[in-house]
């Protein structure tokens, strides 16, 4: 690929230093995404400028403006503070007819908000646990098609914020208390859904018309007691110490049948396309003991960091970070917004 001007846009105090020496494995969590991307496209020859964006759209649209970017590079996930306006960056980017990586409006706001894309696979049958949305200062009251246990998460928000082992209710007691518990805490409306027992799998997908997918990925709870849920909590993603205590990691899926795989890569490939999704983007799923597959979420722009999920399933299939990095640009620049159209 060419040398490219490449305007890496991160949340405002998340641009990296040149280097890691001399910083805390916890200062590093907070811009390795970040400072992984930075440094490839950097040693890959292409001119980066990194950009900060938190509540004001003026430097963005300056360094349209003024540097005239080949690509922008997609790794803000949020607007003033709030998840769900990522897709509204995305649109000014369009507006501005300025290339980018990443997912387009569309496929990003579905994905985003999780009832809204469930009613998308509900519509064309695909498989996905029963739910209701459980609107902020609304009573709990459930629904008859619910049955206990079920999983309690926000309807908005991304990377596990909000779920817990608290998360997983049994009775109408536990219910309303976490529900109350969500609607304070994320401002927002809670989603509950059916818990599903079973394996949890991950599936990363890129493309834009012709899709690849990555080998299944799958999360290994080892010494998690068994009197706790399996799910990947905010504790599970985040807190390092408390994933060695259990053995908590995640690795290439074993011992699944062969048909069963192809049946979660065809699943994979049309949730993708009914979401209007682009670029790249992680499939959450559950599969039973009898082979049953449910999808949990479509996640838009997942974690890119060197040695996450999406980057050691894509190793796997033979597609360095390098190179993965480089598709996921070639993606963006032939992706044809409506303003190309």
């Amino acid at each position: 690929m060419k040398r490219l001007r490449i305007l890496v846009i991160v949340r405002a105090g998340l641009i990296p230093p040149d280097t890691m020496e001399g910083y805390t494995d916890k200062e590093i969590e907070e811009w390795k995404c970040e400072y992984d991307v930075i440094q490839t496209l950097r040693e890959q020859g292409h001119d980066v400028h990194p950009l900060g964006v938190y509540d004001d759209l003026a430097p963005l649209k300056d360094a349209i403006t003024d540097w005239k970017p080949d690509i922008a590079f997609m790794l803000l996930e949020e607007f003033h503070g709030v998840t769900l306006y990522d897709h509204a960056i995305v649109s000014y980017l369009e507006l501005m007819q300025q290339p980018y990586t990443g997912c387009n409006p569309l496929g990003t706001i579905l994905s985003r908000k999780k009832a809204l894309a469930k009613k998308v696979l509900l519509y064309h049958d695909l498989p996905t646990p029963q739910f209701a949305v459980f609107p902020k200062g609304r009573a709990a009251r459930l629904p008859k098609h619910l049955k206990f246990p079920l999983l309690i998460k926000s309807d908005g928000e991304d990377a596990s914020h909000g779920i817990s082992q608290a998360s997983v209710v049994r009775d109408e007691a536990a219910l309303k208390n976490r529900v109350s518990f969500l609607h304070e805490s994320s401002g927002g409306d809670a989603l509950v859904e059916e818990y599903i027992e079973g394996r949890e799998l991950y599936v990363g997908v890129i493309g834009n018309d012709r899709l690849q997918t990555f080998p299944i990925w799958e999360m290994d709870f080892n010494r998690m007691p068994d009197d706790q849920a399996r799910i990947a909590t905010a504790k599970i993603k985040f807190n390092e110490a408390y994933r060695k205590k259990y053995g908590v990691t995640t690795r290439a899926a074993r011992n699944i049948a062969p048909e069963t795989q192809r049946r979660i890569v065809r699943i994979c490939k049309q949730v993708y396309r009914e979401l209007s999704m682009s670029g790249y983007a992680r499939m959450d799923l559950r599969l039973t003991e009898d082979n049953r597959i449910y999808v949990l979420e479509a996640n838009a722009n997942p974690n890119l960091s060197y040695g996450e999920d999406l980057a050691e399933s894509a190793e796997m299939a033979g597609v360095s970070y390098e190179m993965l990095l480089e598709k996921i640009i070639r993606l963006g620049l032939q992706y044809e917004a409506p303003w190309q159209a």
